[in-house]
């Protein structure tokens, strides 16, 4: 049942990260669109949208130039690997 839940949100989180990748791609493209902010991107990404967003980076080409955000990308695909691993660890227990 806990795997079922994990994985239902993994794909939820994934599908609102890709979404939301696609939406800041539209809005760059719109002279003075709000757009969505690094922090929100991030923040998605490390509660479970991880593989949505690095779907949607390559897809949509949309932040895959800017290294420092790459590097942010990537520190939030860990924290999201480190929130699995203790879920694990605790299951084993």
């Amino acid at each position: 049942m806990k795997g079922a839940i994990v994985l239902g949100w993994w794909l939820l989180a994934s599908l609102y990260t890709f979404a939301l990748f696609g939406w800041d791609k539209w809005r760059a493209g719109k002279s003075g669109a709000s757009r969505v902010s690094e922090l929100h991107l991030v923040t998605a990404s490390a509660l479970g949208g991880w593989m949505g967003g690095l779907v949607a980076m390559l897809l949509f080409r949309h932040k895959t130039a800017k290294t420092s955000f790459k590097l942010k990308f990537a520190v939030a695909f860990l924290v999201w690997a480190g929130l699995v691993w203790v879920c694990w660890k605790g299951k084993l227990q």
